[in-house]
């Protein structure tokens, strides 16, 4: 048996918090499959990042409603498969997000009341995953209404996530961990040959763990109301937006997602928290190896019919 060394590194990437943590055959191995890991996710924030001015998104944005847009095979393989994970979840999940009128919304201790219904909808009038007009054979994209802007922040991280560990196992790197601001993936053991195991947060006391789940192989994404909420008249109510109303939701505090793609576990974990405890595991349910665990509003928990929790 051959001696193994674990390496870790922790850095901005995506405009969120990446670490990256490997167990290979010395720390120089190690951190120079760290380091194609890295250029990895820079490659990827380069095409999908709003952020970035000559992002293919970007480019996207400023051609809606005029013309469609030559783009590469990847980016448009991944909106296609964010516009089927849109179908599933009867547009719980939208990359055309992108558009919505923030200005309603600041969730500060200034918030003291929702806008009303009609004002709320005007928000979203242009959120609508079926004005993504895919053209596989010319491999084109365009976004149907002037206005429409898409946006890979409830996917990308995740994407960007498999991508990295796909890099690190062509690197030969048998075992580590690819944390995207909490979207991770994980493959192989840890050095003293037990599973990696994750920590759920407490939706309360988001520095300590809720319980704990061995995810050896396996994605995990966490979409959660605890950092980000307001509370009106004793309700409280989470920075996500139903596409559908244009207001935030309520109800469950904190969604996880496990199965074996980081990008599916990305996708999933916030249209949970937009259908609810009962419709959302309904859907996970239906699903073939993709679980879930769910606190709601009263710290409740609910999980998948497959999961077994370490509390």
């Amino acid at each position: 048996m051959y001696s193994q060394e674990l390496c870790n590194r922790v850095l901005k990437l995506m405009g969120n918090r990446f670490e990256f943590t490997v167990i290979a055959e010395n720390k120089v191995i190690g951190n120079q499959a760290i380091d194609l890991a890295i250029a990895e996710v820079k490659r990827i924030e380069e095409l999908l990042s709003t952020f970035k001015e000559s992002s293919q998104a970007n480019e996207i944005n400023s051609l809606a409603g005029i013309k469609p847009l030559k783009i590469d095979r990847e980016v448009l393989l991944l909106i296609s498969r964010a516009n089927k994970i849109s179908a599933i979840t009867d547009g719980a999940f939208d990359i055309t997000y992108g558009s919505i009128d923030k200005s309603l919304w600041n969730f500060d201790l200034n918030m003291t009341s929702l806008p009303d219904k009609e004002t709320a909808l005007k928000t979203v009038d242009l959120i609508n995953y079926r004005h993504v007009l895919i053209n596989e054979e010319d491999g084109t994209v365009m976004l149907k209404n002037k206005g429409m802007r898409i946006g890979f922040g409830g996917i990308g991280k995740g994407y960007a996530a498999d991508k990295a560990k796909q890099i690190l196992q062509n690197m030969g790197i048998k075992s580590g961990i690819v944390n995207a601001a909490g979207d991770l993936t994980t493959w192989g053991e840890q050095l003293n040959g037990s599973a990696w195991t994750i920590g759920i947060a407490d939706p309360d006391q988001s520095f300590r763990p809720f319980s704990s789940l061995n995810i050896s192989n396996m994605a995990i994404a966490t979409s959660g109301n605890y950092e980000k909420f307001v509370i009106i008249d004793g309700k409280r109510y989470s920075h996500t937006i139903d596409p559908k109303t244009g207001l935030p939701v309520s109800g469950i505090k904190s969604v996880s997602i496990i199965c074996p793609s980081a990008e599916l576990a990305d996708a999933l974990a916030t249209p949970v928290v937009v259908m609810g405890v009962k419709v959302g595991l309904n859907l996970i349910n239906q699903l073939h190896h993709v679980e879930c665990v769910i606190i709601d509003d009263h710290d409740k928990l609910y999980t998948s019919k497959n999961i077994i929790i370490n509390e």
